[in-house]
Protein backbone atom coordinates (compact mmCIF):
# COMPACT_ATOMS: atom_id res chain seq x y z
CA UNK A 1 0.00 0.00 0.00
CA UNK A 2 1.03 3.83 -0.31
CA UNK A 3 2.01 4.90 2.90
CA UNK A 4 0.14 7.12 5.01
CA UNK A 5 -1.10 10.83 4.15
CA UNK A 6 0.41 11.68 6.97
CA UNK A 7 3.53 10.43 6.39
CA UNK A 8 3.50 11.17 2.42
CA UNK A 9 2.74 14.71 3.12
CA UNK A 10 5.64 15.20 6.18
CA UNK A 11 8.06 13.22 4.04
CA UNK A 12 7.69 15.98 1.43
CA UNK A 13 8.64 18.52 3.44
CA UNK A 14 12.00 17.50 4.57
CA UNK A 15 12.73 14.67 1.39
CA UNK A 16 14.06 17.72 -1.07
CA UNK A 17 16.89 18.60 1.14
CA UNK A 18 17.29 15.66 2.90
CA UNK A 19 18.55 14.14 -0.12
CA UNK A 20 20.97 16.93 -1.30
CA UNK A 21 23.46 16.00 1.74
CA UNK A 22 22.44 12.83 2.34
CA UNK A 23 23.16 9.66 -0.37
CA UNK A 24 20.59 7.08 -1.31
CA UNK A 25 19.33 4.50 -1.32
CA UNK A 26 18.09 4.36 2.52
CA UNK A 27 15.49 3.54 4.91
CA UNK A 28 13.46 5.79 6.70
CA UNK A 29 10.74 5.63 8.85
CA UNK A 30 7.66 7.42 10.27
CA UNK A 31 7.76 7.66 14.42
CA UNK A 32 4.16 9.34 14.83
CA UNK A 33 2.92 6.53 12.02
CA UNK A 34 4.61 3.16 14.28
CA UNK A 35 3.51 4.75 17.91
CA UNK A 36 -0.31 5.10 16.28
CA UNK A 37 -0.16 1.34 14.98
CA UNK A 38 0.70 0.45 18.90
CA UNK A 39 -1.76 2.51 20.10
CA UNK A 40 -4.48 0.98 17.69
CA UNK A 41 -3.73 -2.84 19.16
CA UNK A 42 -3.78 -1.73 22.30
CA UNK A 43 -6.97 -0.03 21.98
CA UNK A 44 -8.90 -2.94 19.89
CA UNK A 45 -8.00 -5.29 23.31
CA UNK A 46 -9.20 -3.13 25.79
CA UNK A 47 -12.09 -4.69 27.17
CA UNK A 48 -9.14 -7.67 28.08
CA UNK A 49 -5.75 -8.51 29.39
CA UNK A 50 -3.56 -8.17 26.50
CA UNK A 51 -0.14 -6.81 25.56
CA UNK A 52 1.88 -6.75 22.28
CA UNK A 53 5.30 -8.29 22.15
CA UNK A 54 6.98 -6.67 18.68
CA UNK A 55 8.66 -9.21 16.41
CA UNK A 56 12.32 -7.87 16.91
CA UNK A 57 13.23 -9.78 13.63
CA UNK A 58 10.83 -7.28 11.69
CA UNK A 59 13.42 -4.31 12.86
CA UNK A 60 15.94 -4.62 14.94
CA UNK A 61 16.98 -0.86 15.34
CA UNK A 62 17.27 -0.27 19.45
CA UNK A 63 15.91 3.38 18.79
CA UNK A 64 12.44 1.77 17.37
CA UNK A 65 12.40 -0.85 20.60
CA UNK A 66 13.15 1.90 22.94
CA UNK A 67 10.53 3.86 20.92
CA UNK A 68 7.95 0.71 21.29
CA UNK A 69 9.00 -0.03 24.89
CA UNK A 70 8.00 3.14 26.15
CA UNK A 71 4.46 2.01 25.08
CA UNK A 72 4.52 -0.64 26.54
CA UNK A 73 5.39 -3.11 24.49
CA UNK A 74 7.20 -6.57 25.19
CA UNK A 75 9.48 -8.04 22.61
CA UNK A 76 9.38 -11.57 20.84
CA UNK A 77 12.91 -12.85 20.36
CA UNK A 78 14.22 -15.55 18.61
CA UNK A 79 18.00 -15.50 19.36
CA UNK A 80 20.47 -14.45 21.53
CA UNK A 81 21.58 -11.56 19.62
CA UNK A 82 17.93 -10.47 19.86
CA UNK A 83 17.26 -11.00 23.50
CA UNK A 84 20.48 -8.69 24.06
CA UNK A 85 19.43 -6.16 22.09
CA UNK A 86 15.99 -5.64 23.85
CA UNK A 87 18.20 -5.68 27.29
CA UNK A 88 19.63 -2.38 25.94
CA UNK A 89 16.61 -0.93 25.41
CA UNK A 90 15.36 -1.83 29.28
CA UNK A 91 13.39 -4.91 28.76
CA UNK A 92 13.43 -7.30 31.34
CA UNK A 93 12.40 -10.49 32.17
CA UNK A 94 8.80 -11.55 31.44
CA UNK A 95 8.63 -8.31 28.75
CA UNK A 96 10.62 -10.82 26.83
CA UNK A 97 9.63 -13.89 24.92
CA UNK A 98 11.90 -16.39 23.62
CA UNK A 99 10.37 -18.47 20.46
CA UNK A 100 12.70 -20.00 18.65
CA UNK A 101 13.02 -23.20 16.81
CA UNK A 102 15.97 -25.90 15.88
CA UNK A 103 16.93 -24.17 19.67
CA UNK A 104 20.35 -24.81 20.90
CA UNK A 105 21.35 -25.48 24.77
CA UNK A 106 23.34 -22.39 24.47
CA UNK A 107 20.47 -20.31 23.57
CA UNK A 108 17.71 -22.05 26.41
CA UNK A 109 20.42 -21.40 28.36
CA UNK A 110 21.45 -17.49 27.60
CA UNK A 111 16.85 -17.18 27.85
CA UNK A 112 16.78 -18.75 31.10
CA UNK A 113 19.55 -16.21 32.27
CA UNK A 114 17.59 -13.38 31.25
CA UNK A 115 14.25 -14.51 32.85
CA UNK A 116 12.54 -14.53 29.56
CA UNK A 117 8.89 -16.67 29.04
CA UNK A 118 10.29 -19.49 26.94
CA UNK A 119 8.19 -20.76 24.38
CA UNK A 120 9.36 -24.73 23.78
CA UNK A 121 8.60 -25.18 19.62
CA UNK A 122 8.91 -28.89 19.99
CA UNK A 123 8.49 -31.91 22.80
CA UNK A 124 12.35 -32.82 22.56
CA UNK A 125 13.78 -29.89 23.64
CA UNK A 126 11.26 -29.71 26.20
CA UNK A 127 12.13 -33.15 27.72
CA UNK A 128 16.30 -32.62 27.22
CA UNK A 129 16.10 -29.34 29.40
CA UNK A 130 17.15 -29.60 32.61
CA UNK A 131 16.25 -26.34 34.29
CA UNK A 132 12.87 -25.57 33.48
CA UNK A 133 11.78 -21.51 33.45
CA UNK A 134 8.68 -21.04 35.87
CA UNK A 135 5.92 -20.78 33.19
CA UNK A 136 6.10 -23.11 30.16
CA UNK A 137 4.99 -22.49 26.71
CA UNK A 138 4.33 -24.75 23.86
CA UNK A 139 3.78 -23.90 20.17
CA UNK A 140 1.24 -25.67 18.42
CA UNK A 141 1.96 -26.23 14.94
CA UNK A 142 -0.41 -25.14 12.07
CA UNK A 143 -3.22 -26.25 11.17
CA UNK A 144 -4.49 -28.00 8.34
CA UNK A 145 -7.54 -26.10 8.57
CA UNK A 146 -5.81 -22.65 8.35
CA UNK A 147 -4.74 -20.93 5.73
CA UNK A 148 -0.92 -21.33 4.71
CA UNK A 149 1.70 -20.18 2.35
CA UNK A 150 5.91 -20.58 2.12
CA UNK A 151 5.92 -18.23 5.15
CA UNK A 152 4.19 -20.58 7.74
CA UNK A 153 3.95 -24.20 6.02
CA UNK A 154 0.73 -26.39 6.35
CA UNK A 155 -0.13 -29.09 9.19
CA UNK A 156 2.54 -30.98 7.15
CA UNK A 157 4.99 -29.49 5.84
CA UNK A 158 5.97 -26.79 8.69
CA UNK A 159 8.71 -26.99 10.77
CA UNK A 160 7.25 -24.85 13.45
CA UNK A 161 5.59 -26.08 16.54
CA UNK A 162 4.25 -29.60 18.22
CA UNK A 163 1.37 -31.75 16.34
CA UNK A 164 -1.92 -31.58 17.74
CA UNK A 165 -1.77 -35.04 18.27
CA UNK A 166 1.33 -34.73 20.70
CA UNK A 167 -0.34 -31.08 22.88
CA UNK A 168 -1.65 -33.23 25.29
CA UNK A 169 1.14 -35.14 26.69
CA UNK A 170 3.38 -32.29 26.15
CA UNK A 171 1.79 -30.17 29.29
CA UNK A 172 0.95 -33.28 31.08
CA UNK A 173 4.90 -34.04 31.08
CA UNK A 174 5.44 -30.35 31.84
CA UNK A 175 2.71 -30.83 35.32
CA UNK A 176 4.40 -34.03 35.74
CA UNK A 177 8.03 -32.39 36.52
CA UNK A 178 6.55 -29.75 38.38
CA UNK A 179 5.66 -26.49 36.45
CA UNK A 180 2.90 -24.27 37.79
CA UNK A 181 2.68 -21.92 35.13
CA UNK A 182 1.61 -22.03 31.57
CA UNK A 183 1.30 -20.48 28.32
CA UNK A 184 0.37 -21.64 24.63
CA UNK A 185 1.23 -19.94 21.59
CA UNK A 186 0.46 -20.98 18.05
CA UNK A 187 1.69 -18.93 14.53
CA UNK A 188 -2.08 -18.39 13.48
CA UNK A 189 -1.62 -15.47 10.56
CA UNK A 190 0.62 -14.86 7.65
CA UNK A 191 -0.43 -11.21 6.60
CA UNK A 192 -4.15 -11.64 7.41
CA UNK A 193 -6.74 -9.14 6.71
CA UNK A 194 -9.99 -11.14 6.55
CA UNK A 195 -11.77 -10.51 9.82
CA UNK A 196 -14.11 -13.09 10.20
CA UNK A 197 -11.52 -15.80 9.51
CA UNK A 198 -9.08 -14.35 11.72
CA UNK A 199 -11.76 -14.64 14.77
CA UNK A 200 -12.81 -18.11 14.04
CA UNK A 201 -8.97 -19.10 13.84
CA UNK A 202 -8.62 -17.38 17.27
CA UNK A 203 -11.75 -19.10 18.57
CA UNK A 204 -10.17 -22.42 17.58
CA UNK A 205 -7.05 -21.84 20.08
CA UNK A 206 -9.11 -20.56 22.26
CA UNK A 207 -10.72 -24.12 22.10
CA UNK A 208 -7.86 -26.18 22.14
CA UNK A 209 -6.56 -24.09 25.15
CA UNK A 210 -9.62 -25.17 27.09
CA UNK A 211 -9.62 -28.70 26.43
CA UNK A 212 -6.17 -28.65 27.31
CA UNK A 213 -6.72 -27.30 30.52
CA UNK A 214 -9.56 -29.20 31.28
CA UNK A 215 -7.87 -32.17 30.11
CA UNK A 216 -4.93 -31.69 32.01
CA UNK A 217 -5.68 -29.87 34.73
CA UNK A 218 -3.65 -26.80 34.28
CA UNK A 219 -4.16 -23.07 34.27
CA UNK A 220 -3.08 -20.50 31.02
CA UNK A 221 -1.57 -17.40 32.36
CA UNK A 222 -1.62 -16.17 28.83
CA UNK A 223 -2.49 -17.26 24.66
CA UNK A 224 -0.29 -15.93 22.33
CA UNK A 225 -1.42 -15.79 19.10
CA UNK A 226 1.31 -14.91 17.39
CA UNK A 227 2.10 -12.37 14.78
CA UNK A 228 0.80 -11.98 11.08
CA UNK A 229 -2.34 -9.64 11.37
CA UNK A 230 -2.10 -8.11 7.60
CA UNK A 231 -2.13 -4.73 6.53
CA UNK A 232 -3.02 -4.42 2.52
CA UNK A 233 -0.32 -4.66 -0.02
CA UNK A 234 -2.04 -3.52 -2.80
CA UNK A 235 -4.57 -0.48 -3.09
CA UNK A 236 -7.68 -2.62 -3.71
CA UNK A 237 -6.53 -5.04 -0.83
CA UNK A 238 -9.27 -5.02 1.92
CA UNK A 239 -8.26 -4.24 5.47
CA UNK A 240 -8.64 -6.04 8.65
CA UNK A 241 -11.31 -4.76 10.91
CA UNK A 242 -9.08 -4.44 13.78
CA UNK A 243 -11.16 -3.50 16.71
CA UNK A 244 -13.91 -6.07 15.38
CA UNK A 245 -11.31 -8.09 15.90
CA UNK A 246 -10.01 -7.46 19.16
CA UNK A 247 -13.60 -7.00 20.70
CA UNK A 248 -14.80 -10.58 19.29
CA UNK A 249 -11.47 -12.33 20.21
CA UNK A 250 -11.77 -10.79 23.92
CA UNK A 251 -15.02 -12.30 24.08
CA UNK A 252 -14.54 -15.58 23.00
CA UNK A 253 -11.97 -15.46 25.17
CA UNK A 254 -14.02 -14.20 28.32
CA UNK A 255 -17.16 -16.82 27.72
CA UNK A 256 -14.54 -20.27 27.50
CA UNK A 257 -12.59 -18.74 30.51
CA UNK A 258 -15.04 -16.44 32.55
CA UNK A 259 -13.45 -16.90 36.08
CA UNK A 260 -9.67 -16.89 35.23
CA UNK A 261 -8.97 -15.32 32.13
CA UNK A 262 -5.86 -15.86 30.31
CA UNK A 263 -3.98 -12.49 29.30
CA UNK A 264 -3.60 -12.41 24.92
CA UNK A 265 -0.74 -11.86 23.56
CA UNK A 266 0.19 -11.15 19.86
CA UNK A 267 3.61 -10.93 18.46
CA UNK A 268 3.14 -8.46 16.07
CA UNK A 269 5.90 -6.88 13.70
CA UNK A 270 4.69 -6.00 10.40
CA UNK A 271 1.50 -4.56 11.30
CA UNK A 272 3.18 -2.37 13.85
CA UNK A 273 6.43 -0.65 11.79
CA UNK A 274 5.65 -2.17 7.83
CA UNK A 275 3.28 0.66 6.77
CA UNK A 276 5.59 2.68 8.51
CA UNK A 277 8.62 2.95 6.33
CA UNK A 278 10.05 3.38 3.25
CA UNK A 279 13.07 2.98 0.67
CA UNK A 280 14.80 5.94 -0.93
CA UNK A 281 16.29 5.39 -3.67
CA UNK A 282 17.79 6.84 -7.16
CA UNK A 283 17.27 5.87 -10.47
CA UNK A 284 20.31 5.02 -11.97
CA UNK A 285 19.31 4.67 -15.29
CA UNK A 286 16.34 3.14 -17.74
CA UNK A 287 16.98 0.40 -20.27
CA UNK A 288 14.97 -1.29 -23.51
CA UNK A 289 15.51 -4.99 -23.58
CA UNK A 290 12.74 -7.83 -23.37
CA UNK A 291 10.94 -4.88 -22.04
CA UNK A 292 11.21 -1.24 -20.57
CA UNK A 293 13.62 -1.62 -17.18
CA UNK A 294 14.36 0.89 -14.63
CA UNK A 295 17.30 0.31 -12.58
CA UNK A 296 17.67 1.80 -8.87
CA UNK A 297 20.81 1.85 -6.47
CA UNK A 298 18.97 -0.05 -4.34
CA UNK A 299 18.40 -3.92 -4.77
CA UNK A 300 17.30 -6.59 -3.76
CA UNK A 301 20.23 -6.57 -1.02
CA UNK A 302 18.43 -3.84 0.73
CA UNK A 303 15.17 -5.29 0.38
CA UNK A 304 14.57 -9.38 -0.19
CA UNK A 305 10.84 -9.69 0.12
CA UNK A 306 9.85 -9.51 -3.30
CA UNK A 307 12.69 -11.24 -4.65
CA UNK A 308 11.81 -14.39 -2.43
CA UNK A 309 7.79 -14.13 -1.61
CA UNK A 310 5.60 -13.99 -4.70
CA UNK A 311 2.99 -11.92 -2.90
CA UNK A 312 5.35 -9.27 -1.41
CA UNK A 313 3.80 -6.16 -3.58
CA UNK A 314 5.40 -3.25 -2.47
CA UNK A 315 4.09 0.41 -4.07
CA UNK A 316 6.38 2.30 -5.81
CA UNK A 317 6.41 6.38 -6.63
CA UNK A 318 8.15 8.76 -7.57
CA UNK A 319 7.58 11.83 -5.59
CA UNK A 320 8.42 14.63 -8.15
CA UNK A 321 7.04 13.28 -11.11
CA UNK A 322 4.46 13.15 -12.54
CA UNK A 323 2.57 9.92 -12.27
CA UNK A 324 -0.07 10.16 -15.03
CA UNK A 325 1.99 9.19 -18.00
CA UNK A 326 2.96 5.65 -17.49
CA UNK A 327 4.34 2.56 -18.85
CA UNK A 328 4.31 -0.72 -18.42
CA UNK A 329 8.14 -1.87 -16.55
CA UNK A 330 10.10 -4.04 -14.39
CA UNK A 331 12.06 -2.13 -11.42
CA UNK A 332 15.05 -3.92 -10.89
CA UNK A 333 18.64 -3.59 -9.21
CA UNK A 334 22.04 -4.73 -9.66
CA UNK A 335 22.14 -7.94 -7.89
CA UNK A 336 23.67 -10.94 -10.39
CA UNK A 337 20.09 -12.21 -9.63
CA UNK A 338 16.97 -12.22 -12.42
CA UNK A 339 14.46 -12.15 -9.09
CA UNK A 340 16.34 -9.04 -7.98
CA UNK A 341 13.26 -7.01 -8.67
CA UNK A 342 11.32 -4.26 -6.91
CA UNK A 343 8.25 -4.57 -9.05
CA UNK A 344 7.34 -6.68 -12.21
CA UNK A 345 5.07 -5.42 -14.79
CA UNK A 346 4.08 -1.81 -13.22
CA UNK A 347 2.13 1.28 -14.89
CA UNK A 348 4.67 3.32 -14.22
CA UNK A 349 6.08 6.81 -15.27
CA UNK A 350 9.76 6.91 -17.13
CA UNK A 351 12.20 8.63 -15.06
CA UNK A 352 15.69 10.15 -15.82
CA UNK A 353 19.00 9.23 -14.08
CA UNK A 354 19.26 10.45 -10.94
CA UNK A 355 15.53 10.62 -10.20
CA UNK A 356 14.19 9.84 -6.68
CA UNK A 357 12.02 6.44 -6.48
CA UNK A 358 10.32 5.47 -2.93
CA UNK A 359 9.31 1.82 -2.20
CA UNK A 360 6.53 1.84 0.41
CA UNK A 361 6.11 -0.69 2.96
CA UNK A 362 9.52 -1.40 3.88
CA UNK A 363 9.17 -0.40 7.80
CA UNK A 364 9.62 -4.32 8.22
CA UNK A 365 10.99 -7.26 7.23
CA UNK A 366 13.22 -4.55 4.63
CA UNK A 367 16.96 -3.92 6.02
CA UNK A 368 17.07 -6.89 8.67
CA UNK A 369 16.92 -9.28 6.22
CA UNK A 370 19.26 -7.71 4.17
CA UNK A 371 22.63 -9.39 2.97
CA UNK A 372 25.99 -8.69 1.31
CA UNK A 373 25.76 -10.69 -1.84
CA UNK A 374 27.59 -9.16 -4.98
CA UNK A 375 29.51 -6.62 -2.16
CA UNK A 376 26.21 -5.02 -1.99
CA UNK A 377 26.54 -2.50 1.42
CA UNK A 378 23.37 -2.67 3.37
CA UNK A 379 21.79 1.37 3.40
CA UNK A 380 21.46 3.69 6.33
CA UNK A 381 17.88 3.76 8.30
CA UNK A 382 16.22 7.36 8.98
CA UNK A 383 13.63 8.18 11.79
CA UNK A 384 11.15 10.81 11.09
CA UNK A 385 10.33 12.16 14.26
CA UNK A 386 6.66 13.58 15.44
CA UNK A 387 8.71 16.90 15.10
CA UNK A 388 9.31 16.85 11.86
CA UNK A 389 13.45 16.07 12.44
CA UNK A 390 14.81 13.44 10.31
CA UNK A 391 17.85 11.32 12.36
CA UNK A 392 20.07 9.13 11.40
CA UNK A 393 19.45 5.84 13.64
CA UNK A 394 22.13 3.34 12.24
CA UNK A 395 24.47 4.66 9.34
CA UNK A 396 25.13 2.97 5.71
CA UNK A 397 27.86 0.33 5.83
CA UNK A 398 31.03 0.62 4.58
CA UNK A 399 33.97 -1.40 2.83
CA UNK A 400 35.52 -1.67 6.58
CA UNK A 401 32.58 -3.35 7.84
CA UNK A 402 32.12 -5.69 4.83
CA UNK A 403 35.74 -6.85 5.82
CA UNK A 404 35.55 -6.70 9.57
CA UNK A 405 35.42 -10.39 10.25
CA UNK A 406 38.52 -11.07 7.84
CA UNK A 407 41.06 -11.95 9.82
CA UNK A 408 44.37 -9.92 8.04
CA UNK A 409 46.45 -12.42 9.78
CA UNK A 410 44.92 -16.08 9.95
CA UNK A 411 44.67 -17.79 13.13
CA UNK A 412 46.19 -21.38 13.84
CA UNK A 413 43.38 -23.59 15.26
CA UNK A 414 45.41 -27.28 14.95
CA UNK A 415 47.48 -29.05 13.26
CA UNK A 416 46.81 -32.19 11.34
CA UNK A 417 47.99 -35.65 12.94
CA UNK A 418 47.96 -36.73 9.19
CA UNK A 419 51.52 -36.97 7.37
CA UNK A 420 51.49 -37.10 3.72
CA UNK A 421 53.52 -39.84 2.46
CA UNK A 422 56.32 -39.65 -0.15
Amino acid sequence: MPISESFESNLALVLPRLIESYPTPFHIYDEEGIISSHKQLADSFSSCDFRLYFAVKALPNKHILSLLHKQGSGFDCSSIPEFQLCKDVGAVGSDILFTSNNTSHVELQGALEIGADITFDDLKTFENCTQLPERVAFRLSPDSSQKTDAAMGGAINSKFGIPFKHVFDAYQKAKDRGVKKFGIHRMTYTNETDTEFAVSVARELISITKAISDKVGVEFDYINFGGGLGTPFRPTDSSLDLMMFGASVCQVMKAAFPCSTPKIILECGRFVTGPHGVLVSSVVDTYKKGKTIIGLDASMSSLMRPGIYPNAYHHISFPFMDMERTELVDVVGSLCENNDKFGIDRNLPIPSSGDIALIHDTGAHGHSMGFNYNGRLRPAELLLNRSGEVFEIRRPETYDDYVATILNQPRHLLTSTLRAVI
